[in-house]
């Protein structure tokens, strides 16, 4: 096909025989010759470069052919359609009776127009995913000097205060460990699972421990089995549903300032229930002013009136305080936050279990309130997000979260998805999250 050529014509052939490429291009130019005129002859167009070379794909099953014809065209619109319409006119191929059907006419530069799109909204979102506003910068800076400060401890995820604190906060993977790290809690450590290790089991019995755990199953199996192989002091849990790793920074700080002693969790139930008993948890538990804001800030995870190493200043500097009781500050009233406290009529993790824990094959869409906006059979959850009035911020799918699925959760403004895994993705959307379970 010539350079210029502005379209496509694409049609189908059929020949009642066996053809080849040769007599279909012979065809073509002896029957079409002297029907549209001079201006419109075919040699002296492709003479002329106004129309490119004539591609024949053939094919013979059963004594019949079957192929397909492009030809590019550099004329304007009409006289390529006229051009296309003289091609139907053939009906002999070699020996044999054919039929010639244009199925369509491209535009080429429209094709391209729309690749240019599609890679201009591509570059775009990559590039507004990489840009920092000016407001940002401080505290990129800081989160990144956080993050980058996390170690290893017997080969688990930690920050770097455990290893001389007297107190640790013990929470359940690197994720976790990274988010307190982002909000200045530099002495937790992640067990990385259910079956507790025993560099973890040793710590708690030499150390404060407070347990951090998320609100789910998952982290009162954790509990569980740290109160079976460790020595717990005290118990931290994230709201109902959450996870350490999702929490900002005002849910981990009023989290750990509510924590409550292990001893009230293991009378109750469960520790969501020792939670509701205790009204939240006794303010024991105080940041070091400025915690959480410098980059030396480390959050206290001890006791009143025990001695907590790695404390700091709003300036990042060491406390001097050499007195225990003066090591740890209550936390101010109006720093709780109230919205921990809300209940909700359900919880995600129930809609989890309602879905996915019962391989029911569906998929359900709920709203801010993690109320159901609707629900339906798995494999119709594309159409479901799309139909779906008001549009939904949570979707639970009991199957692989596939690309369509994301696609059409990011249109609508789906902040979660939770679904059994996750698919093959050729770009997954920023404003999305995707939780597998």
């Amino acid at each position: 096909m010539d350079e210029t050529a502005k379209y496509l014509i694409h049609a189908e052939i059929t020949a009642a025989g066996v053809v080849e490429r040769s007599d279909v291009v012979g065809a073509v130019f002896g029957q079409t010759e002297g029907l549209l005129g001079d201006e419109l002859d075919l040699r002296d167009l492709q003479d002329s470069k106004k129309v490119g070379r004539i591609d024949v794909d053939i094919r013979s099953e059963g004594g019949n052919s079957y192929g397909d014809i492009t030809v590019g065209s550099g004329l304007d619109k009409v006289e390529t359609a006229i051009l296309a319409a003289a091609l139907e006119t053939i009906e002999q191929v070699g020996p044999c009776s054919a039929e010639i059907v244009v199925t369509d006419i491209e535009d080429i530069r429209s094709a391209k127009r729309r690749t240019v799109v599609e890679r201009a909204t591509e570059l775009l979102a990559d590039f507004d995913a990489d840009a920092v506003r000016t407001e940002d910068i401080v505290e990129t800076v800081r989160q990144r000097a956080r993050v980058e400060d996390i170690t290893s401890y017997e080969g688990l995820p930690a920050g770097p205060r455990v290893a001389d604190s007297d107190a640790i906060v013990v929470v359940e993977g690197r994720a976790d460990v990274l988010q307190l790290l982002k909000h200045g809690v530099k002495n937790a450590i992640a067990v990385e699972g259910t079956d507790v290790p025993e560099a973890v089991a040793a710590l708690t019995r030499e150390r404060t421990v407070t347990a951090f755990l998320d609100g789910d199953r998952g982290g009162d199996l954790i509990l569980e089995e740290l109160s079976q192989v460790g020595k717990l002091d005290y118990v931290a849990v994230a709201p109902r549903g959450r996870s350490v790793e999702d929490l900002p920074y005002e849910a981990v700080m009023s989290a750990l300032r509510e924590k409550i002693p292990y001893e009230t969790v293991a009378d109750a139930e469960s520790p969501a229930a020792a939670f509701d008993a205790d009204g939240g948890g006794e303010e024991s538990v105080a940041l070091q002013p400025g915690a959480g804001e410098g980059d030396a800030a480390t959050a206290v995870a001890g006791v009143e009136g025990e001695s907590t190493a790695g404390a700091a200043t709003a300036g990042g500097r060491p406390d001097t305080t050499s007195e225990p009781e003066e090591s740890v500050e209550t936390a101010e009233e109006s720093d709780v936050d109230a919205d921990s406290a809300t209940d909700t009529p359900t919880v995600l993790s129930d809609q989890i279990d309602a879905v996915i824990g019962t391989d029911s094959d569906t998929v359900r869409l709920l709203d801010a309130e993690l109320t159901v906006l609707s629900e339906g059979n798995a494999t119709e959850a594309v159409s479901l997000i799309e139909g779906c009035d008001p549009p939904p911020q949570t979707v639970v799918l009991d199957d692989i979260c596939s690309q369509k699925v994301l696609d059409v959760a990011a249109q609508r403004g789906v902040e979660v998805v939770v679904a059994t895994g996750d698919g093959e993705y050729v770009k997954q959307p920023t404003s999305v999250q995707v939780r597998t379970v």
